[in-house]
């Protein structure tokens, strides 16, 4: 069975490797792609339905009835923000669908606190072959498939 990743926020993909943090850049933690996410405030949205396992500010884990687990990271270093700037929509616990608005931020403030704002989608603890579909380069808006992750 395949699980369709949506992107959480409007802009363009980019691939993984180029994430300006090691982490996310040799997928460490697994594999994906991240967008740039285009300026103004916005919402970051689930990128599938499932529960919320993990939320901060700046970053949200969303797992799957299937036991997927799907990480977005807003930005890079964005916790040393402390959370200026980003509006929580959800708390931890709650169940969510693809499409929901979770946080609100706002990229160009991530920048000009001297930060990347490049998004890391992750499919945590996937294998790079269970993904499919990557489709960098692309203008994408919340909600556009990115890439499909195969059980």
């Amino acid at each position: 069975m395949s699980l369709d990743i949506l992107s959480p926020v409007a802009g363009k993909t980019v691939p993984m490797s180029e994430v300006p943090d090691p982490v996310f850049a040799e997928s460490m933690v697994g594999p994906g792609l991240a967008v740039l996410p285009s300026g103004g405030r916005q919402d970051a949205v689930a990128p599938v339905d499932g529960t919320v396992v993990t939320l901060h500010p700046h970053a949200f884990v969303i797992a799957t009835e299937g036991g997927q687990a799907v990480l977005v990271h807003l930005g890079i270093d964005t916790v040393q923000q402390k959370g200026e700037g980003f509006t929580l929509r959800v708390v931890k616990g709650e169940s969510v669908r693809a499409g929901q608005p979770l946080i609100e931020w706002d990229p160009d403030a991530v920048v000009a606190a001297g930060f990347s704002a490049v998004v890391p989608v992750v499919a945590l603890d996937a294998q790079p072959e269970a993904l499919s579909g990557l489709n960098t380069g692309a203008e994408v808006a919340p909600g556009d498939l990115v890439f499909s992750w195969d059980n």
